[in-house]
């Protein structure tokens, strides 16, 4: 499946997969320990030690382990993780091995059935389940305890004797993949099977909501232009336009759904139950038992992460967000002296001095976004989630809410204290060029550029001292060249770039149309460098087998909420509403309210008329229930039947009688 096939010890041939990395100075009594770990089971992955490179440096790791399996190995592996694949009748089922020829594209041993990323998933699932039977320490690392039933893996990820743990690329794939996602320039939809096939549903789905936001906003930018022509000054037009957001910004979220459940569907993570959370590497208490699992891991108090959460981490959110409102305001004095200097010269120079203090501002938004998002990440560490899932939900909502306000205080100020709408409108314009050129700048160029520098020297040695013909590196070389790589950090930060264009697209594109036109510009740019950093510039990442967005689905809802006050707001403002109350403020602002709960309950009236789950997938999701129903309550029959009809030997009976 990889560019070479190795060899493991009892002389079975697989194909390597993932790497482990240890420690340079691991002790060798660790690794013999941890490669007997390996050993025993039928059911656990092969492995290798990766041999000398060419031109062998003694810097280089030689502890590095090239792990694969047989395709059975596999097979079971994917029966034990409960993996949805088609059957031959056009349903999702949980794959098992018995019934392994009633699954659409199994053909004789299995090889291609299973994708590359479910593959590596299925390895790493092993190596995480692999645990302590008894109460014992790594070999050599006395400070390294284990614990029965404590994961291994994750013991020594958390103490640095293992480095990393990665999926290597296939080249040839990756070829393939990279030709027809982003080296051909094309209108047309993104290879979303090809990218689940290769990284996993998580990353699949990321895409594939990029693709449905950004055809979601063509109808806006088609709207947008004429009303940006036209130059239409006058602040009444565009209430049309603000009445088009409200609908827009909550049809689309709820159409989504419908497209991830079907997406979901049809790559098989829908209905697949989600396994039992395990605590996370860095968390840590004092050593007690788990009341569900039995087993003996770290124990910390609600009560101490709850204080740590109210009692430092809050009042640090809310004193970063008072910073962000002061540098707000030395903004705002910055555009003054602007102006000033712009009315007592109005020259070309001084009009293009207008936009320096909103530039300025836009990258210092940047700047302090990315040092808020570093404390909330140290923060979010130390208030010691025993949960990858509470972690990241503490970790979103910590960003988001600096973020959101970092973002749009600023919009906001401008809109409904100074109603200055010339203002918002150069000033929404400049945040959102400024933060797109950053973006495309932090994401795309410079990790490149960086990892450029990292490769050439490592290159330059394989070129020079290269004894083959091919074209293709050796895999040693190759496995060395992709462990220097950049480890891709998750979507993340994707979800976050999404979130804030979306916000700037629905808060207040009324008064700056072409708002939708520059993200669906950005987004088109996004998906090239997205592509591009994902093939060329990090690491593989693992699989992750998501049914949906996660989190940042409600993320977004939220906004929309937001987005529908907001625009009612602008509208109730607008000159040509006004004319309607020359005399009673008051009546003005209470039907505005009124206006505003009237489409939030037009916008949760919508939500329960729009299925998230479209009615066939629907119907096949009950037959699936239905028929496991069934086939428990026949083994249920069978086992009565068997206790029911126990033959009892005569020689029992001679007694009675």
């Amino acid at each position: 499946m990889l560019q070479e096939s190795s060899v493991d010890s009892s002389g079975s041939r697989f194909a390597p997969l993932v790497v482990l990395e240890l420690a340079s100075d691991t002790k060798e009594e660790a690794i013999a320990w941890l490669l007997n770990r390996l050993r025993p089971s039928n059911h656990l992955p092969l492995f290798d030690q990766l041999g000398p490179g060419i031109g062998v440096e003694e810097k280089e790791n030689p502890n590095m382990f090239l792990v694969g399996a047989s395709m059975q190995r596999l097979l079971c592996g994917a029966e034990d993780l409960g993996l949805f694949k088609e059957c031959t009748d056009g349903s999702m089922r949980a794959f098992t091995f018995a019934s392994k020829h009633n699954f659409k594209d199994f053909k004789g041993d299995g090889d291609g059935f299973l994708s590359m990323a479910e593959c590596q998933y299925v390895i790493k699932h092993e190596l995480d389940t692999l645990r302590a039977k008894e109460e014992t320490n790594v070999p050599g690392y006395s400070h390294a305890k284990l614990y029965p039933g404590k994961s291994i893996i994750r013991r020594l990820l958390s103490k640095g004797i293992l480095i990393q743990m990665f999926p290597l690329h296939e080249n040839e794939e990756l070829k393939r993949l990279s030709f027809s996602w982003y080296k051909k320039v094309k209108v047309s939809l993104q290879p979303l099977d090809d990218i689940r096939h290769y990284y996993g549903e998580g990353q699949a789905l990321y895409f594939g909501f990029l693709e449905y936001f950004t055809f979601a906003l063509v109808p806006m930018a088609l709207i947008g232009v004429p009303y940006y022509l036209f130059d239409w000054e006058d602040y009444d037009k565009y209430v049309v336009f603000a009445v088009f957001n409200l609908i827009w910004c909550t049809v689309i979220l709820e159409l989504w759904k419908r497209r991830s459940a079907s997406l979901a569907y049809y790559w098989g993570t829908l209905c697949r139950k989600k396994a039992f959370e395990e605590p996370r590497p860095g968390f840590h208490g004092v050593l007690g038992h788990n009341p569900v699992t039995g087993r003996a891991e770290p124990i910390y108090p609600t009560s101490k992460r709850h204080l740590r959460v109210y009692l430092v981490s809050l009042p640090f959110v809310l004193l970063c967000l008072y910073l962000s409102l002061y540098i707000m305001m030395i903004y705002f004095q910055m555009e003054g002296w602007a102006l000033s200097i712009y009315d007592e010269n109005p020259t070309f120079w001084t009009h293009i001095l207008l936009f320096i203090p909103s530039i300025i501002y836009a990258v210092v938004i940047e700047a302090m976004n990315l040092i808020y998002r570093y404390a909330a990440e140290f923060l979010t560490e130390w208030e010691n989630h025993r949960l990858e899932s509470s972690y990241q939900n503490h970790l979103v909502l910590k960003v988001l809410v600096f973020n959101f306000f970092n973002c749009f205080a600023s919009l906001f100020y401008i809109a409904f204290v100074m109603q200055d709408m010339e203002l918002l409108r150069q000033s929404l314009a400049t945040l959102l060029i400024t933060s797109q050129i950053l973006n495309q700048f932090m994401e795309a160029f410079l990790p490149y550029w960086l990892q450029r520098r990292r490769n050439k020297k490592m290159i330059r040695k394989i070129q020079k001292r290269r004894l083959y013909e091919e074209k293709e590196l050796p895999l040693v070389e190759q496995v060395r060249l992709e462990a220097d790589m950049s480890t891709y950090l998750g979507t993340f930060d994707d979800y976050l770039e999404l979130f804030l264009l979306f916000g700037y697209v629905s808060l207040f594109s009324c008064v700056f149309p072409l708002a939708a036109v520059l993200v669906v510009l950005n987004n088109i740019t996004e998906v090239y460098s997205d592509a591009f950093k994902m093939c060329r510039v990090f690491k593989r990442p693992f699989a992750d087998p998501a049914a949906n967005i996660g989190v940042w689905q409600l993320a977004f809802e939220a906004m929309s909420v937001i987005a529908v006050v907001t625009n009612c707001a602008l509208i109730g403002m607008s000159p040509q509403v006004r004319s309607y109350f020359p005399e009673s403020e008051t009546q003005l602002i209470l039907c505005t309210v009124a206006a505003e709960h009237v489409l939030l309950g037009f916008k949760f009236i919508l939500t329960f008329l729009i299925q998230d789950v479209p009615k066939h997938i629907q119907d096949k999701l009950a037959r699936l229930e239905f028929e496991s129903l069934e086939a428990l309550k026949k083994k249920v029959k069978s086992d009565s039947a068997l206790t029911f009809f126990t033959l009892l030997p005569l020689s029992k009976l001679l007694p009675v009688l």
